[in-house]
């Protein structure tokens, strides 16, 4: 299926607003943009308020973007609670574990020329290609 000019343009917007917050929270607090990091520090009494509003600015971003004229996009899935909440915990058991997440090592590590993020990057990729073939094709309905 190709991709429409509307898609591209707007993956592109996110990546570079990706990208210019991940610099700017480096370049001003000197801080990698790792969001289970930012999460579990927030968690924690006496946190610093800058992580309080980058938070806010995730969650307010697709509003802000539906104020621009770009759709949010809607997430499909035909998992029940039970299973999307036993893949919320296995993703911060595996955050923890690999002392970091996507957004840390794949946005801010691989940027840093890390090769521990290399590494981690991959095993995140590699673990959700096979959780996808997995769940398609070996226990279809899951």
């Amino acid at each position: 299926m190709p991709l429409s000019l509307d898609t591209v343009r707007e993956s592109l917007l996110g990546g570079i607003l990706i990208g210019t917050a991940a610099a700017g929270l480096l370049l001003v607090n000197g801080h990698i943009a790792g969001i289970s990091g930012i999460l579990g520090e927030a968690l924690r009494r006496g946190a610093a308020p800058w992580r309080y509003a980058f938070l806010a600015g995730l969650i307010a971003s697709p509003f802000a973007a539906g104020l621009i004229g770009i759709a949010p996009v809607v997430p499909q899935h035909q998992a029940g609670l039970v299973v999307l909440g036993l893949a919320g915990l296995l993703v911060g058991f595996g955050t923890r574990l690999s002392n970091g997440c996507t957004s840390g090592h794949g946005v801010c590590g691989l940027a840093n020329f890390s090769p521990r993020s290399l590494l981690a990057t991959f095993i995140f990729m590699a673990v959700a290609g096979v959780t996808v073939f997995v769940v398609r094709h070996v226990v279809p309905g899951l």
